[in-house]
């Protein structure tokens, strides 16, 4: 864990799992994957959570609880954006459920900081926060703290979820003070990431179902245009931005809209790295122009290893370069003249690639620190 990260869209990162599971496109070239494979394969936290392969560190599903770790934040008082768990996944199905309960409670006691929960396994959290909601959220996360911080810790976290002014004031089990309950935890930020089309409409519909006060998605690496009007597993389409579907099946038509919940953050980047892939800038162009018509931030992350041709002038002599075809398919390595009027990327390494989109920064976040 790092109490200053050099994430852009976040301050620090905390680590209280650690490993994971390849489960779709955007965890080959994985990050967190190659590090516990690499420099830190003789760490505690990492060893023996990876096995090696042709192409480099693989994940082998094996997960650690790092108790170690798991007050971290409680000892930070500055408060700050945290990334929970950057290297593993909160809702890997190997993780139980009062570990994760622990986690929630650690979230709930430090109400400084914002916390940014960001899975693949979109249906487990689904269920978790459902389940957790229905079982009463204050009596089990009170309960998980109580187990690992004492009694005061219980009857704080029981009375802060209850809507206490004064939370170190005795147990209550309702809300008071004529404030309204802290459930969904407000500090508490739930996201999925989303790499193409395919897992937008896997993933957006539970997270739109998913009890939380903030919801983002994490459009990182982009391996392919993503609409954010998405169709779940019923058939039903789905605005995300808006927070409004219909069934296009409807006998009485689909005109008749209902609710869901929101998006309200979305960030999006290229991929960095020995075996980056590129993405197509239309794609971003694509998200940032949905973002913008719903009045929802929208933040840039990176280009990665590869940057468009344009603009670039004679400063990408001599680069590896590839061009999108007219079917939005990648070809590389391509001849000249077939890329000359194509979308040509041409790799330049993340740093010099910069984070600036059509020669703008955007650094869009969802309102204030709570």
């Amino acid at each position: 864990m790092a109490e200053h990260s050099k994430i852009e869209w976040t301050d620090a990162t905390w680590n209280p799992i650690t490993g994971c599971s390849v489960v779709s496109p955007g965890c080959t070239n994985c990050y967190a994957m190659k590090l516990a494979g690499t420099r830190l394969r003789n760490h505690p936290s990492r060893a023996g959570l990876t096995d090696s392969s042709r192409a480099g560190p693989v994940w082998n599903g094996k997960v650690r609880l790092n108790d170690q770790w798991l007050e971290q934040p409680i000892h930070w008082r500055r408060g700050r954006n945290v990334f929970v768990c950057a290297h593993g996944d909160l809702f890997h199905e190997d993780v139980p459920d009062d570990w994760i309960d622990a986690i929630f409670a650690v979230m709930a006691l430090t109400p400084q900081h914002n916390f940014q929960v960001l899975t693949k396994r979109s249906a487990r959290m689904q269920e978790y926060m459902l389940k957790l909601t229905h079982d009463g959220a204050a009596e089990r996360l009170s309960g998980a703290a109580g187990a690992r911080f004492g009694d005061e810790a219980d009857v704080w976290v029981a009375n802060y979820i209850n809507g206490w002014s004064n939370p170190s004031n005795a147990r209550d089990h309702g809300p008071a003070n004529g404030t309204v309950p802290r459930w969904p935890l407000p500090n508490v930020w739930m996201g999925v990431s989303v790499e193409d089309q395919a897992r937008a409409d896997e993933r957006i519909p539970d997270l739109l179902a998913t009890p939380a006060h903030v919801r983002f998605l994490s459009c990182e690496p982009l391996l392919g245009p993503v609409n954010l009007l998405v169709t779940d597993h019923r058939g039903h389409d789905i605005s995300a931005l808006r927070g409004i579907a219909c069934d296009p099946s409807d006998p009485d038509g689909p005109d008749e809209y209902y609710r869901t919940g929101k998006i309200h953050w979305v960030i999006a980047g290229g991929e960095s790295g020995a075996g980056a892939r590129p993405s197509n800038p239309a794609w971003f162009r694509v998200l940032r122009d949905q973002c913008a018509s719903a009045d929802v931030p929208f933040h840039f992350k990176q280009w990665g290893e590869w940057h468009p041709g344009d603009g670039m002038g004679d400063d990408i002599d001599g680069s590896a370069f590839g061009c999108f075809d007219d079917a939005d398919r990648w070809v590389h390595p391509v001849q000249q003249n077939f890329a000359a009027t194509r979308q040509t990327m041409f790799r330049i390494g993340k740093k010099r690639a910069g984070r600036t989109l059509d020669g703008v920064t955007h650094d869009g976040m969802p309102g204030e620190r709570t």
